[in-house]
């Protein structure tokens, strides 16, 4: 077995620079198969592969009234308020029962299997505590008819990143502001595209947008959903590898986040990605204190020795 390592750090940019590095150099890194660790377990101790991914898409607001910063005492009443239009915006995103609203939105969406919804809740762990726990949120929220793992592996999504706009400091300051900002990102699913999910989110949005101000908005990074086969020959050779490493039964899962590279490892390489991420669930990713335990690290010693093992075999 020939080994290529490639190691990049550009993956919460969208991997910008990385596609067209594997094509200037795709004979050299012609491969049977794509080992990536940047996934997690559903628990301490429990082997997991993801054999999915969410896409993702962005988009950038901004909602722009007066040509400057005005006094909300000279002006509140006859010039509106970018910040409440942009309130009112993101508002419109979703229902009262956190299904976007966006018309058209669920169109496209391949209904989740019925093996892989039963499949999921023999799972040993409680989704629905494992959540609230490191969430730390005061109670469960989103789309009806789904369960929590089932939102968060296999549901489209439209999340409101940050919004900002007028005066933020110590005390008040009676401004009515020139512009409001908000940043957007949108989580994909089979056979949701990312640039027809922005068309639709620009339509509603414009559409929506209340009279005195106008919008502008850019499309931000992107990547597609990725689903691959978790039985094929490749993908049982990996669950046997989890298997000599963590003597435990294998988690078939699909996985929240998005890796845009890995689409680029199928079209550009030809070949299918291993998601054997050892990440937990408490380890606080893109958050303050992200950690990782030095216990997975030994394991993923042992994990990829066992997989390099069967991989050669298969």
């Amino acid at each position: 077995m020939n080994v290529d390592l490639v190691v990049e750090g550009e993956e919460e940019i969208g991997s910008a620079n990385l596609s067209n590095f594997l094509k200037e150099n795709r004979e050299r890194l012609k491969c049977d198969v794509v080992l990536v660790s940047d996934t997690g377990m559903i628990a301490p101790r429990t082997p997991t592969i993801s054999y999915g991914l969410r896409g993702v898409v962005g988009l950038e607001l901004k909602v722009t009234g007066p040509k400057i910063d005005l006094h909300s005492g000279i002006y509140g009443g006859a010039v509106a308020n970018p910040l409440a239009a942009m309130a009112r915006l993101l508002a419109s995103l979703h229902d009262r029962d956190g299904r976007v609203a966006i018309p058209g939105f669920y169109d496209e969406v391949e209904p989740l299997q019925d093996w892989e919804r039963e499949m999921w809740r023999k799972l040993p762990v409680d989704g629905d505590a494992t959540v609230l726990n490191e969430s730390r949120a005061p109670e469960l929220f989103g789309e009806k008819g789904f369960s929590t793992l089932e939102r968060i592996w296999a549901r489209p999504t439209a999340e409101i990143n940050g919004m900002g706009g007028g005066y933020q400091g110590k005390g008040t300051k009676t401004v009515l502001p020139s512009y409001a900002m908000a940043k957007l990102t949108f989580r994909l699913v089979p056979n949701q595209k990312g640039d027809a999910i922005v068309d639709l989110a620009k339509k509603h949005l414009q559409k929506n947008l209340p009279l005195g101000v106008t919008l502008e908005m850019i499309s931000g990074h992107s990547g597609p959903w990725y689903m691959t086969d978790p039985n094929n020959q490749f993908g049982k050779a990996a669950q046997r590898a989890l298997q000599t490493t963590f003597s435990k039964e294998v988690a078939l899962i699909r996985e929240g986040g998005s890796i845009p590279i890995v689409s680029d490892f199928r079209q550009i390489l030809g070949a299918e990605t291993l998601l054997m991420g050892l990440a937990l669930p408490d380890c606080r990713a893109h958050s303050p204190n992200e950690n990782f335990p030095l216990e997975n690290l030994d394991a993923g010693i042992r994990m990829n020795q066992a997989v390099l093992q069967e991989l050669a075999a298969a």
